[in-house]
């Protein structure tokens, strides 16, 4: 850029006062807005102005498709939107040779694009194309057509074109950074409702010290697809459900929200947990896309028998914990919930007799320590006859502190929920 200016300053058609005012409206004009499609505008006007052209157009890079697409332009015909190859044309050759492109006769060039003067009914007569690059990578690149009064594109134009190019081309880069730091602070605020969303949607632990059930969920991202839930209906049994959404992010965050909200609804009302996924699936499968589904355990505890009913929609399998100190693992009956309307879902019984029931996601069994070795459920067993002796929500504090290694991504979310001595 500076060489461009320098070159500029030297040019004898303007005196060195004029050239100083000149680049320094052009560099206060592109410096007076971090709107992109303000900025895109603005470098069109002083293009036309400054280089005296009958058109003029802004190419930028698509960076997914590899396209040269019109952003902005200027003249008797709007092309807004027109896709072009980078590797064809004279303004894929500017793009790709990095190097301004001077065409005094179009007809005699073989890198003319005739096809788009016959759709648009233009007629170019001279091309100027000049590369927009910023921080030695072209974003694009601007075209003029056609020089008024029959004149042709010289040296002085070559100049002038790059240094407003220059200037353009950092205008545009610092408004979309601009855009993006917006962007970023709005994905960052609506990351926070939705996670304070589903901590709402979370239980309270509760004050009873002989309480059944203690629950705790990691997200890996800012939300989670994992979702637990227990509370204590009218009629003294205790609903509980355990669920990991496929998928992560935004839309297994909105699913877990519909099928939590759903359980919760309809828990109150149904007492088969069979009955209930069945309504539920049938509910999700109405308006679940992309493939996505629910695995879960949902059922009801009996604080006077101690006794738990349960259906697994294809879910890792619960891990029961005797009071022999065996550990047992129960398979899913069913496959997840959101896949096949009508779907049937078998209830299991266990009876805790001083025993606890574990229920968890793949992303505790799934966790790796330094060595790059899955916890796995033998794992798991080993956290959990470690901490037998402790408290509920102790015991759970310190198996996630041993699952969350601090050396290794965490990349699935963390759930678990441990059942055991009934309220008497």
């Amino acid at each position: 850029m500076k060489n461009d200016i320098y070159t500029f300053f030297e040019e004898e058609s303007r005196s060195l006062e004029e050239q100083l005012a000149l680049l320094a409206e052009i560099s206060q004009s592109f410096s007076s807005t971090l709107n992109i499609s303000q900025t895109l505008n603005i470098a069109i006007e002083q293009f036309l102005e400054y280089l005296n052209a009958e058109a003029a157009s802004i190419f930028l890079l698509d960076s997914e498709s590899q396209e040269l697409v019109c952003a902005e332009c200027a003249g008797p015909v709007n092309i807004t939107g027109l896709r072009l190859s980078s590797k064809k044309g004279i303004v894929g050759k500017t793009v790709t040779t990095r190097s301004i492109q001077v065409v005094r006769d179009v007809q005699s060039d073989p890198d003319f694009a005739r096809k788009i003067d016959a759709a648009s009914g233009f007629s170019t007569r001279s091309i100027l194309c000049v590369p927009l690059i910023i921080n030695n990578e072209c974003i694009g690149a601007l075209e003029l057509l056609n020089k008024k009064n029959n004149d042709l594109f010289g040296d002085q134009d070559k100049h002038l074109s790059m240094a407003l190019a220059s200037y353009a081309a950092l205008a545009i880069n610092n408004a979309r950074m601009a855009d993006a730091l917006v962007e970023q602070e709005r994905m960052r605020k609506e990351l926070e409702l939705a996670r304070e969303i589903q901590l709402d949607l979370l239980p309270d632990v509760s004050e009873e010290s002989n309480f059944p059930i203690n629950g705790v969920n990691v997200p890996a991202l800012e939300v989670s697809g994992d979702f637990y839930d227990f509370f204590k209906r009218d009629d003294g049994l205790i609903y509980f459900n355990l669920a990991d959404v496929s998928g992560k992010g935004m839309n297994a965050a909105m699913l877990m929200a519909k099928a939590s909200s759903l359980l919760h609804h309809l828990a109150k009302d149904i007492d088969d947990p069979g009955k209930l996924l069945a309504r539920v699936n049938d509910e999700i499968c109405e308006t679940v896309s992309h493939g996505m589904f629910v695995t879960i355990v949902s059922g009801f505890i009996d604080t006077n028998t101690c006794t738990i009913k349960y259906s697994n929609a294809g879910h890792q399998p619960p891990l029961f914990h005797h009071s022999s100190g065996e550990f047992e693992e129960i398979e899913a009956g069913a496959p997840p919930i959101g896949i096949l309307p009508g779907t049937e879902f078998p209830v299991t019984t266990i009876k805790l007799d001083g025993g606890s029931v574990y229920i968890f996601t793949d992303g505790v069994t799934e966790s790796r320590n330094d060595e790059q070795k899955l916890l796995d459920v033998g794992g798991l067993i080993k956290l959990i006859e470690e901490n037998s002796k402790v408290t509920p929500t102790k015991r759970l504090e310190n198996i996630i502190a041993k699952i969350q290694n601090p050396n290794i991504e965490q990349h699935d979310d963390i759930t678990l929920m441990v059942i055991e001595c009934c309220i008497e």
